[in-house]
């Protein structure tokens, strides 16, 4: 069970939203945070991350030393193609 806060302008427009629509404010509520709470915890997570590269408790690895590790290039593709200009694709393994 979860009990929340909320400015009055947002609880006026889910009361809106609800009536309008014959759910509850807390079908609302629950879809909002299934819908975001991944990027919020993504987000948390790059900020630790960066703050841990900038006091040097992490390094980071230069993109050409992942990309040859896992051998792969960046291709240019024509504009022809509708795809964007860098993507990735694997090396031809060498046999």
């Amino acid at each position: 069970m979860l009990a929340i806060r909320l400015p009055q302008s947002i609880e006026k427009r889910l009361e809106k939203l609800a009536r309008r629509t014959g759910r509850t404010k807390t079908y609302y509520v629950r879809e909002a945070i299934l819908e975001h709470l991944e990027e919020i915890e993504d987000l948390y997570l790059a900020e630790g991350a960066l703050e841990r590269i900038r006091s040097g408790e992490e390094r980071t690895i230069p993109l050409k030393q992942v990309m040859k590790r896992h051998g792969l290039t960046l291709s240019c593709l024509s504009q022809r193609s509708g795809n964007s200009a860098n993507s990735t694709r694997r090396r031809p393994s060498a046999s």
